[in-house]
């Protein structure tokens, strides 16, 4: 079955925990939800699993749950709690 590629981008402390600031992850050409995506990162990158407990998650820039689908092009970014003001 062909496939798609997404794009994950890891920011500030997720990207510090997953050692890339961005990866490509095949997927079905039918797309993939965040949950299972954001599983196989962390099997990658196991320090990710701290950050994701308390990072938002975009999917195209919208914000996205772990149910939310993704088109087999698209783009999910972690992003952790930003200090400052």
């Amino acid at each position: 079955m062909p496939s798609g590629t997404v794009l994950l981008r890891y920011w500030a402390a997720a990207r510090a925990a997953a050692g890339v600031d961005t990866e490509a992850v095949p997927v079905p050409v039918e797309g993939e939800s965040v949950g299972p995506l954001l599983d196989a990162a962390v099997t990658r990158h196991p320090e990710l699993a701290r950050v994701l407990k308390v990072a938002s998650v975009l999917v195209d820039g919208r914000a996205a749950d772990r149910d939310t689908r993704v088109a087999p092009t698209g783009v999910v970014e972690v992003l952790p709690p930003f200090a400052g003001g």
